[in-house]
This record gives structure tokens, C-alpha cells and sequence, in this order.
């Protein structure tokens, strides 16, 4: 059975892995290369869902309150603060810029991005894995 600081480490990798998906993606559409920014979106969207759906059931295994100290119960709080609405806003992000619908999908990456950014350095940096 994992322990919590095992999972908060875990979070941290995957967090950090699908970030460099993120940021090449947006690399690929500085290049003008929108094609390879829809695939590595394509690749960011099914690992971070994956990632999240992955994290819920590991935390199935875990007593939250006997596997998490209060301070790093709180940081998790602050952390899914950011992620779940990324979550959320990520699929429709997807789904925006497949269809064409360039307007709403800046302004969904635009949002996007501050909840990612929030769910990078909450995830990396607050939570302890010690």
C-alpha cells in the first residue's frame, strides 16, 4: 500500500512530466508548427487525465488523515484548488481548438494556463514529500 509522502513524490514527476508536454506544445505553436501543438495536446490532455484519475485512486488506498499531516493536508487543498479546474477547463480547451473556435480557445488557454501554472507550483514546490 503506498504511503503518502510516495504519492505526493509520484504527483510531483507526473505533474512535472506532463508540464514539459505543456510547455513543448507551446513551443511547437511559436514555431507556427500548430499541427504537432495539437498532438502534444492531444498526448498533455489523455496523461493529465490520466494523471488526476490516477491520483484519486491512489488516495482511495490512503486514510487522508492518518497518511497526510495537517500541513500537508492543506497544501493538497491549495493544490486541488488549481487542478481540478484545470481539469475541467482542459478538455473544453481541447475540444475548442480542434473545432476551430479560436476566440474561446484563447481565452480558455488563457485561463487555462494561470490554474496550470498554479497547479505547477503548488504541486512541485508546497507539497512535501518527506
Amino acid at each position: 500500500m503506498p504511503t503518502g509522502p510516495e504519492i505526493i513524490l509520484t504527483l510531483k514527476v507526473l505533474v512535472t512530466t506532463v508540464t514539459a508536454l505543456f510547455l513543448g506544445s507551446l513551443v511547437a505553436l511559436a514555431a507556427g508548427n500548430r499541427r504537432l501543438h495539437g498532438r502534444i495536446n492531444a498526448a498533455f490532455l489523455v496523461l493529465t487525465l490520466v494523471t488526476v484519475a490516477g491520483f484519486e485512486v491512489l488516495l482511495q488506498f490512503v486514510d487522508v488523515k492518518s497518511g497526510f499531516d495537517p500541513a500537508t493536508r492543506d497544501a493538497l487543498r491549495i493544490h486541488l484548488w488549481f487542478a481540478a479546474p484545470s481539469a475541467v477547463v482542459l478538455p473544453i480547451m481541447f475540444i475548442t481548438g480542434r473545432a476551430g473556435r479560436r476566440r474561446l480557445h484563447l481565452v480558455l488557454s488563457a485561463a487555462f494556463s494561470v490554474l496550470w501554472a498554479g497547479t505547477f507550483v503548488t504541486g512541485v514546490f508546497f507539497l512535501p514529500h518527506r
